[in-house]
Parts: structure tokens; C-alpha cells; sequence
């Protein structure tokens, strides 16, 4: 439904010659914000469009930068890579507004003071967006995504420059989004794992304009200074268009927090290593799984690495833990014959994570807390292979 909407709508800007059309007096142009939405990964971070509003001449649209397709081939392996096309679309206010009333989103309406100039400005540098050749763009989530590209064009199209007021706290990126996930443990666990050092910079007040409760804070502060010296405020006026659900329900993720699933790991597997010294035993396959999952977590870390284009992924200090070597160390452990190789790596994938562990608060970097049992874990296996191995003989 919301595709032939999209279609309907098109054909409507097109056919009714709305390129050249020009706003009458009582136009105005807004930013529209909602308040994140806990059922989905890509609403709990809020949402930003823009609304172009001209009742004499009985238009209103929603300009809206944050579409994209599931269905497209590939869309997996692109996200991933950091390739992923958003493109801008156009809907009708009402239809967009009652998404969110059916989540139980609150969306703010904030009215921009603009002259007519600058509205026509905005409305055709919209429309030339919108063009089938001109709106897909390349998303990247921190710099150029639904929130950032709005305050884009508002600050290119106006005459003069916005001053933003009152600055908020420095934030880093982690910290933001963090916060955006924090009913989510898991999503947290993941975003952490994949974000590197960089995403522990402190944000600038306009970087921090990612984020659309940002945007509306700072937006709601700001002032344009004109050409010849005066201010006006940038907003006019703030409607409420819809309001929060209190009542509804927040998902979490229950007890299974990556927290109490890494502890339970490694309690499981101290126990049978500890079978294991007591009974001198050898369970191959606590090895084999424990080392083949965390080599496979070592490729995704190498992929987003050095593989895509996303920004912040890069240098990642948990690679220390989660490496694709590890694969190697499968086979070693698994060939009698590799004995030998296998103690080595044993000795050196012990002797990295006891400085990992020994040095956890030095690390320049945000280590989610779940980390250390399982770091405590890939620790434990190497040094009881350095224990087992070191002390039967070696065939060369």
C-alpha cells in the first residue's frame, strides 16, 4: 500500500506541473521528528522529514529521506559493507502521520522562519532531490542519513548562517546510540562488537544532529543571523502532532542478556575443563566449537574492517579476542600431527588475552561488559592447552 502511495503521489507532483509550482503566502515548511520506536532495530533511533504544507493551494507532503527496500538482492551483504542506498520519497502528511499514531510515537512539528525566498528555495532544491535520477543516495549512518540530510538543505538554501545556541554536553557516538539501545542488551552487545575506537570520539554539536532528538533540541535553540546582522529565531512555533503511548509495553530481551549468556559459557566451559584436568581428558569438541565460533566472529570483524565502507569500524580492538586465526587453530587442534603448532598458538593466544584481560581499562576503546567472560573463556582453553600440552611428550 505504502509503494502505490509513493507511486500515486509521484505521479501527482509530476503530472500536475508541481516542479514549477510556487508557494502562496501562507505556506510554511517544517522538520518533523518522532520519538524512537523499541519494536524495530532501525526505529529506535528516532526519525527526521520534512513537511511542505501550502493550504491555499491544498498541498501536503512529507519529504522523507529514510526509505529504503528490504527486498532489493544483495541488501544483507550491502548493509554490511556499508553500500546500502536510502532514497528519498514523498507521501502524503496524513498517511505518514498515522504510522506513527499506530506506534504510538510522539512526532513533533517544528514551523522554520523563513522568508518566501528561502521556502521556494528549499521546496525546489526538494523536488530536484526527489527527480528518479537524483534521489537514491549512499546512506552512512553517522553523517549522511534521514536527519543529517534535512539540516543540510535547510542550511544551504537560507539567507545568512544558523548560529546554534547553547551547545549540548559532548557526547560520543557510542554514547548515543547506547542510549538509543538501551532496552535492547543485544543490539548494544552487537553494536559494540562492530564499532570500533573511532566511535568512541566525542561528537560535535552538529555531528551529534545524527540523532533526531538531537536535531529538534538544537533546531529549537537556534537562531539564523542574516546578512545585514539582525537574528530571528529559526523556529517559529512547535506543534505537538501526535504523543507518546505511555502505556506501551518496552521490549527487552528478558533474562538472556548477552551478560548472563557469556557467563553461563564460560561456567559451562570451566566446568568441563575442569572434568577434564581431573580426569585427564581431552573434549576435542569444547575446542572445535568455542575456537570455529570465535573465528567465525573474527571474519565478520575483518569484513567490517577492512572490507566495507562504514565509517568507525576500524581500528577494533576486539579483534584481539575474536580473530579469523582462529579457524587455523581448529585444524591444529584437530591433526595430532600439528601438536606442536597447536601448543604455540595456545601459548600465544594466551599470553595476547592475559594482557587484554590485565589491561581491559587501559584499552582505548568501549568494551561492552558481556566481553569478558567470553575473552575469560578463549583464555581458559588456551591455557589449559598450554597445561595439556606442555606436559606429554611432542613427536616431531
Amino acid at each position: 500500500m505504502r509503494k502505490i502511495i509513493y507511486l500515486l503521489l509521484s505521479l501527482l507532483i509530476y503530472t500536475s506541473g508541481y516542479a514549477q509550482f510556487k508557494l502562496s503566502d501562507n505556506a510554511r515548511i517544517s522538520i518533523l521528528t518522532s520519538s524512537p520506536y523499541d519494536d524495530e532495530v532501525f526505529t529506535v533511533y528516532g526519525h527526521a522529514a520534512i513537511r511542505v504544507f501550502d493550504p491555499d493551494q491544498k498541498q501536503d507532503i512529507i519529504f522523507n529521506y529514510g526509505i529504503f527496500d528490504f527486498s532489493k538482492p544483495n541488501f544483507i551483504y550491502r548493509f554490511a559493507k556499508g553500500e546500502t542506498d536510502y532514497k528519498l520519497g514523498a507521501i502524503d502528511f496524513q498517511s505518514y502521520v498515522i504510522e506513527y499514531q499506530m506506534r504510538g510515537s510522539e512526532v513533533t512539528e517544528q514551523i522554520l522562519n523563513l522568508t518566501p525566498k528561502e521556502k521556494d528555495r528549499i521546496l525546489q532544491a526538494l523536488l530536484e532531490n526527489y527527480k528518479p535520477e537524483n534521489r537514491v543516495y549512499r546512506y552512512n549512518f553517522f553523517f549522511d542519513n534521514c536527519a543529517t540530510r534535512p539540516v543540510a538543505i535547510i542550511e544551504k538554501y537560507i539567507d545568512g548562517k544558523i548560529i546554534y545556541n547553547d551547545p549540548p554536553a559532548p557526547k560520543t557516538f557510542r554514547d548515543m546510540i547506547n542510549y538509543c539501545t538501551r532496552n535492547h542488551a543485544w543490539l548494544t552487545f552487537g553494536c559494540d562488537l562492530a564499532l570500533g575506537s573511532p566511535t568512541d570520539r566525542k561528537a560535535t554539536a552538529h555531528e551529534m544532529m545524527f540523532l533526531p532528538e538531537y536535531l529538534k533540541d538544537e533546531f529549537a535553540k537556534a537562531t539564523i543571523q542574516n546578512p545585514d546582522g539582525t537574528t530571528r529565531k529559526l523556529i517559529s512555533d512547535t506543534i505537538q502532532i501526535t504523543t507518546a503511548d505511555e502505556n506501551a509495553e518496552i521490549n527487552n530481551d528478558g533474562f538472556f542478556t548477552p551478560i548472563v549468556c557469556s557467563l553461563a559459557l564460560f561456567l559451562l566451559v570451566a566446568l568441563s575443563t575442569y572434568i577434564e584436568w581431573r580426569k585427564k581428558k581431552y573434549f576435542l569438541i569444547v575446542d572445535c566449537l568455542l575456537f570455529l565460533a570465535a573465528g567465525l566472529g573474527g571474519v565478520i570483524l575483518f569484513f567490517l574492517s577492512f572490507i566495507s565502507v562504514h565509517p568507525c569500524t576500524w581500528p577494533n580492538w576486539s579483534m584481539i579476542w575474536l580473530q579469523p586465526l582462529d579457524l587455523i587453530a581448529v585444524i591444529l587442534f584437530s591433526v595430532k600431527k600439528l601438536k606442536k603448532a597447536a601448543y604455540y598458538y595456545h601459548f600465544i593466544n594466551f599470553a595476547a588475552l592475559t594482557l587484554m584481560l590485565l589491561g581491559w581499562h587501559f584499552i582505548p576503546q568501549h568494551m561492552n561488559m558481556a566481553f569478558i567472560p567470553l575473552v575469560a573463556t578463549l583464555w581458559l582453553r588456551s591455557g589449559f592447552g598450554i597445561y595439556r600440552l606442555k606436559d606429554k611428550p611432542i613427536k616431531r
